[in-house]
């Protein structure tokens, strides 16, 4: 039995209902007018503990007037809506709404997707990667019929292809089709670097472009601490600091998302807090720099016939994607991040869209 989750569900009429606690006030004879300001609408597609993640920080850090929950399992989907609604009185008014249907996310200004199949054990990562590209088919198109206007955040993963793949399936700009990337990798760099170093990590200005995955680069050559080079100290303190010790913390960096997903079975709130701080800078128009998936055709050597979605320092705002940072790499950097778009690219082309 479907249990009610307001008043006008069993059966009271909300019409009016405030009525007998409120009156206007007299304003001269006049009739009162409301004000009204443009509401703001983000929808999360899958509600998994990625999704949920998300929608629980982008809850808590008042960013939406209106927060659209979808999933194809409904009951488990109503559930999570229901534990939300019921913390109202201790967070900022917020609508929730929830439906299998992709019809509830109508008019939203961002839409965040973290749906996405399963690996089956034994399974090769290009037929994942193939059921993936079916299931977007079937949202992504849905999704820009609702709310044509929207910004569109793809969090599943594999993040980079499947960024390319709903930019190919929407018909929206690129500047308005973002991937997660490797803000969190990045995120979890300076994490690494703030513990040795012994400062806060939102001091610390490091970068991992490229691929999320496998392949991404740690930009080492522009890192820095309160505008000082660190590269260059850390060498000139501890001499182990060489190639093989540097690749070393990229791969723990790559690694360390492996290691949550060991000890807890998936990893959640380090996604939640990164692809919230990306919703902020989009819809509150901040202009801030992170390094997410975006079209890099034509960036550091890459051919701009490659229609290649991976991660580079980009401004975000609330048109998107307002301008990709002209980094300066070293030459082995931007050989690096070829090779990884090179990767990526391959991966586009077995998809014939």
């Amino acid at each position: 039995m479907k249990k009610a989750s307001s008043l006008s569900e069993l059966g009271f009429d909300a019409d009016g209902a405030s009525s007998g606690f409120f009156r206007p006030v007299a304003d001269g004879g006049s009739t009162p007018t409301s004000h009204r300001r443009r509401l703001t609408k983000i929808s999360v597609i899958g509600a998994g503990n990625v999704g949920m993640a998300i929608a629980q920080t982008i809850l808590t850090r008042d960013m939406a007037d209106e927060i659209a929950l979808v999933d194809a399992v409904a009951d488990k989907l109503r559930g999570e809506m229901l534990d939300l609604q019921h913390a109202a009185a201790f967070l900022p008014r917020v609508r929730l709404v929830s439906d299998t249907d992709l019809a509830v996310t109508r008019g939203s200004d961002l839409a965040i997707v973290t749906a996405g199949a399963r690996q089956i054990p034994g399974e090769s990562r290009l037929n994942l990667l193939q059921r993936n590209v079916a299931l977007f088919r079937k949202i992504v198109p849905a999704l820009a019929e609702q709310s044509p206007e929207a910004l569109l955040l793809i969090v599943s993963n594999p993040v980079d292809v499947l960024t390319y793949v709903a930019w190919k399936l929407s018909g929206f700009p690129a500047s308005r089709v973002i991937g997660s990337g490797t803000n969190l990798d990045s995120s979890r760099f300076r994490f690494l670097l703030a513990e040795h170093l012994q400062v806060n990590a939102q001091d610390v200005q490091a970068y991992m472009v490229g691929e999320h995955g496998d392949s991404s680069v740690a930009i080492w050559s522009s890192m820095s601490v309160a505008g000082m080079p660190v590269l260059k100290s850390l060498r000139e303190s501890h001499q182990s600091f060489d190639e093989e010790a540097l690749e070393g913390i990229r791969r723990a960096v790559v690694d360390s998302a492996y290691e949550v997903i060991s000890l807890k079975g998936y990893t959640s709130w380090a996604i939640g807090y990164s692809v919230a701080s990306l919703a902020a800078s989009l819809l509150r128009d901040q202009h801030r720099i992170h390094p997410v998936s975006v079209l890099a055709s034509g960036f550091h050597g890459i051919p701009a016939d490659h229609e290649v979605f991976l991660s580079l320092p980009a401004r975000l705002g609330r048109a998107g994607v307002l301008g990709v940072a002209e980094m300066e790499l070293t030459e082995e950097e931007a050989r690096r991040l070829r090779r990884s778009a090179k990767t990526l690219w391959e991966n586009c082309q077995l998809l014939d869209l």
